[in-house]
């Protein structure tokens, strides 16, 4: 047993990355839908908000992340996108993140070819514009100053969709996806906190500690926070796409390395058996 136990302990760690890329791989190829995501009620606040607007109501999406970001926040659009779609509600979306126009715009197409949209009339994308913090207030004060064309170079004003939309003060609730800075507190000292609109939000798992002030002051009122809360929210639709498939993976990478420490030190123990310790 000894001598197992010192090859085992011994073992080239090309077969440990091999174990890994393992485990990786199968859940992405073939996922498992482990069982086991219990919803927050963080995320239950966007969702349940979300679910209460009435078809026609607005919702304002900002998809304030880069590519680095993508596989925690573009399933939160993704999901966000099909729950307002399948409520028959206006969305509105831009980005504050110059390397986000991309996947934002990916994101609203995708979903809304999905739901068989008409752009213009149930969906718009703004795109982006420099200034950040300028732009929110201009938002506030007048959206089709700010943005007198979309990311398509339609006149804003001519779009059906912004029919009686004309600030920040005529939506009905605006979830910010971010990454970072600028992100859900830049739209809540410049946003909602002078144009009185509801906020929610989504983030990576590493700032969400951060923003739970926030939450628990009822300055924004619910939160999905990270691959975990993206798959919350696929749970609560009863579609599971890629962050559960992300949760999977996790899940499997996770059992793995704890399975391998685990016999590494009950190998050592058995190796150090009958040794005298000088």
């Amino acid at each position: 047993m000894r001598k197992i136990a010192n090859i085992l302990l011994n073992l080239d760690r090309r077969i440990i990355f091999l174990l890994i890329a393992a485990a990786v791989l199968v859940p992405l190829l073939r996922p498992f839908n482990l069982p086991g995501i219990s919803i927050s009620q963080p995320v239950k606040g966007v969702y349940d908000k979300i679910e209460s607007l009435a078809p026609g109501d607005v919702l304002f999406i900002s998809m304030d992340f880069d590519p680095t970001a993508k596989p925690e926040l573009y399933p939160m659009g993704i999901s966000i996108l099909r729950h307002a779609f399948s409520k028959d509600l206006r969305v509105i979306c831009m980005t504050l993140w110059a390397p986000g126009v991309g996947m934002a715009e990916e994101v609203m197409s995708k979903v809304a070819r999905e739901y068989h949209k008409e752009y213009g009339k149930d969906y718009a994308f703004l795109g982006w514009m420099p200034g950040q913090l300028t732009v929110i207030i201009g938002l506030g004060q007048d959206l089709k100053k700010t943005f007198p064309k979309d990311f398509y170079g339609n006149k804003t004003d001519r779009l059906q969709i912004f029919e009686n939309i004309n600030s920040l003060r005529d939506i009905d609730y605006m979830v910010d996806l971010a990454a970072g800075d600028p992100g859900i507190e830049t739209w809540y000292l410049y946003g909602k906190e002078k144009y009185g609109f509801e906020l929610g939000g989504g983030c990576t798992a590493v700032i969400a500690p951060g923003l739970y002030p926030f939450l628990q002051t009822g300055q924004i009122n619910g939160l999905i926070g990270g691959m975990r809360g993206a798959a919350e929210y696929e749970t609560l639709l009863n579609r599971k796409d890629k962050a559960t498939v992300g949760m999977d993976v996790l899940s499997t990478t996770h059992f793995l390395i704890i399975g391998l420490v685990i016999l590494s030190n009950i190998f050592y123990l058995i190796t150090r058996k009958g040794k005298t310790v000088r």
